[in-house]
């Protein structure tokens, strides 16, 4: 079966070098920046593409929506990430359903086959049965030439039958890569290799519409991270992050999940967490981790012992919905910057759980 043209990955897509990449990056904040965008990473994305220029009907709605909205609406921001960033994981994931189709189509074909074959096959068998049993006449040869032909018709059509669905196995393997890789691309977050916030957003939706009880969330912001970009550059930056993510993925409890929620922030939610003080012994752990980073700027060999990171707690209530859970978690996250950082704070009135 033929393959329908491979759609360009998300790396082909930016196939820049860091410099132009760069450049290109910092095209994009200054508009953001004007436009009052959230920088998240969706959004960087699009405004990137946007600086690129090679989309130009991308550009042309980017250039109505903040001309027609005093802020930047995240569902429109969802669809122009779908149809123009990852339209081509989206794009695989539709060709594969599609041979999935024509895979099942042509079994059904060669099952069709192999039964009418079974069945001439099996009357031939009988007639000959039966003649065997009769005198010898002399239409017995013509009743075996049949049987010895249906039964060769009939091997070469099980022959025909395995070969077709062997290749239809290997051929729903490799639909299943191609899946799994589209689904990888819309859920994670490609840098930190945790999942992204639209996929986050989803999670704790759902979450919290089947059982709020024991759920808890942990939102962090890695301290001081704009002078990191600022005095190393962005790609020392993207190795903080990569390490942070690394480190959440080695510490996330069962049952919890991870996200990158936005440049240096993160956000995880916890499962059977039913008080504060458990979720605190998780961020404790965390912030533990993340302060013994040792990380190297490799223009100069210069190793880096400041990388902290400040935490928000929030235990769900019965009446939270996602917007007053996340509220409560950021609220607490910005009263540990404000009390000095790298330390834990409580979506409560108590003192801060600090380090």
């Amino acid at each position: 079966m033929s393959q329908p043209p491979k759609a360009p990955s998300i790396l082909e897509l930016f196939p820049e070098e860091t410099r132009e990449a760069a450049a290109l990056l910092k095209q994009a904040v200054p508009h953001m920046m004007r436009h009052d965008i959230p920088p998240n990473p969706m959004h960087y994305a699009l405004w990137y593409a946007y600086s690129r220029g090679l989309e130009p009907d991308l550009n042309r709605r980017l250039d109505k929506i903040v001309k027609d909205f005093d802020s930047f609406p995240p569902e429109s921001a969802l669809k122009l990430f779908r149809d123009f960033i990852i339209r081509g994981e989206i794009e695989d994931a539709r060709a594969g359903q599609q041979q999935v189709m024509d895979l099942v189509d042509d079994i059904e074909v060669d099952v069709s086959h192999s039964v009418t074959g079974s069945q001439h096959y099996q009357n031939s068998l009988t007639l000959g049965l039966a003649a065997l049993q009769e005198p010898v006449t002399e239409d017995l040869p013509n009743v075996l030439s049949d049987l010895q032909q249906s039964t060769q018709e009939m091997q070469e059509q099980q022959e025909k039958f395995l070969y077709r669905l062997r290749a239809a196995q290997s051929e729903i393997q490799h639909l299943r890569s191609q899946l799994e890789r589209a689904h990888i691309a819309a859920t994670l977050d490609s840098l930190t290799n945790v999942f992204n916030r639209h996929a986050f957003t989803r999670l704790l939706e759902q979450a919290l519409s089947t059982d709020q009880h024991g759920l808890a969330l942990v939102m962090l912001d890695i301290d001081h991270f704009k002078q990191f970009n600022d005095q190393y550059g962005h790609p020392l930056g993207d190795r903080v992050l990569q390490h942070v993510g690394q480190l959440l993925r080695d510490l996330l409890p069962p049952r919890g999940v991870a996200a990158r929620y936005g440049g240096e922030e993160f956000c995880v939610i916890l499962r059977d967490c039913f008080d504060l003080h458990s979720a605190h012994a998780f961020a404790e752990q965390l912030r533990l981790k993340i302060q013994a980073l040792r990380i190297k700027v490799r223009s100069t060999d210069k190793i880096l012992d400041t990388v902290t990171a400040s935490f928000g707690l929030a235990l769900a209530n019965n009446s939270d919905t996602f917007e007053s859970l996340l509220t409560r978690a950021d609220d607490a996250l910005y009263q540990a910057k404000r009390n000095g950082r790298n330390q834990i704070h409580p979506a409560t009135p108590e003192t801060a759980l600090s380090a």
